[in-house]
């Protein structure tokens, strides 16, 4: 059981608020980069996320199709297959899903896991994202619950975001208006409303984390807005409405920045942006070196060995490996794996 089932999901949850570490959310678009995880946590004896956004399933399921359903469940089918053979336990997630998409994406996701279930398969995805980030809270939260309600009879995880990210990923830019920073009076409300319903969910709360990566001094992150937005929902509904958080924009922190964070109750941390640096970076020093190889120059032939697509995304798949086993350092996570 490698892709980790509810109850294990919830264990390693728990245990990472408890120890003050976090899982590595990895955004993942093809098998290549799927494995890449899944080698870099197996490297690290360390438990994480795989996890597909929106633009990932559509561009996995071809330019032809782009079909963002069809790709999230195709990767998803192969992480099941691909993580038996490693002895770390993994988590199956999907990312950013605006209101708008919600019934292209996740609803069909969530529609095929109760195919599963009614056939006595293991659910397809541990958790899906709903991000009402750019709508009135109020709404946020009513679709959140509703969300809850069904995911909570299916076992499975929600993830909300209060606040906003700002920056851009899959061609969704942040309002540059919008709150960056959540409010303690935000989080009072997120708990009033989802913890009545039962089910598990992660509250990704805004610090004014900004997607992409930026020059340091650029981004003004504030991670002790987590905790007061803790102490305030401690205090109003007790130790038990302590949230799992999520961190979203971190390409490019400090590990002083993410340290803190870990220690205000963050379990998951999304990284985007610098492992699609660290793929892309081999195959452009592969393009360079093997100018003659990949093309046919002044009418040569070229060398099959250089132009293999196989021979430059075996090395980016390394590469993304060993990005995926410092994400797990900066976090903390390695050799904690609940994998026995």
């Amino acid at each position: 059981m490698p892709v980790a089932d509810f109850k294990t999901y919830c264990k390693i949850l728990d245990r990472a608020r408890e120890g003050a570490f976090a899982l590595p959310a990895v955004n993942v678009t093809s098998l290549t980069t799927a494995n890449a995880v899944l080698r870099g946590l197996a490297e690290s004896k360390a438990d994480g996320i795989i996890q597909v956004s929106t633009g990932g399933g559509a561009f996995a399921s071809g330019s032809a199709l782009k079909d963002m359903a069809l790709g999230a469940i195709a990767i998803a089918e192969h992480v099941h297959r691909a993580a038996e053979r490693y002895q770390i336990y993994v988590a199956l997630h999907t990312d950013h899903c605006l209101k708008d998409k919600l019934e292209k994406f996740v609803l069909p996701l969530v529609e095929e896991t109760e195919r599963r279930r009614a056939a006595g398969q293991p659910n397809l995805f541990t958790g899906h994202m709903f991000d009402g980030s750019n709508l009135p809270l109020k709404e946020n939260l009513d679709i959140a619950a509703g969300l809850l309600e069904r995911f909570a009879r299916n076992d499975l995880v929600l993830e909300i975001e209060t606040g906003a990210v700002g920056g851009e990923e899959d061609g969704v830019v942040g309002d540059h208006n919008a709150k960056l920073y959540t409010t303690p009076e935000d989080t009072l409300l997120v708990a009033k409303q989802l913890n009545q319903i039962g089910g598990r969910y992660l509250l990704a709360a805004t610090f004014g984390n900004v997607h992409g990566v930026y020059k340091p001094g650029h981004v003004k992150l504030r991670p002790k807005v987590l905790k007061e937005c803790q102490d305030a929902v401690v205090k109003q509904f007790g130790e038990e409405a302590r949230f799992h958080l999520v961190f979203h924009g971190g390409s490019g922190s400090t590990q002083e920045e993410i340290h803190e964070s870990l220690s205000y109750g963050v379990v998951k941390m999304n990284v985007d942006t610098d492992m699609q640096y660290a793929f892309t970076r081999p195959i452009a020093a592969h393009m360079f070196k093997n100018y003659d190889g990949v093309l046919k120059v002044d009418g040569e032939v070229g060398n099959k060995k250089h132009y293999d697509p196989r021979s430059y995304l075996a090395m980016a798949e390394v590469a993304m490996a060993e990005r995926v086993k410092q994400a797990v350092t900066d976090l903390r996570g390695n050799g904690k794996t609940m994998f026995s």
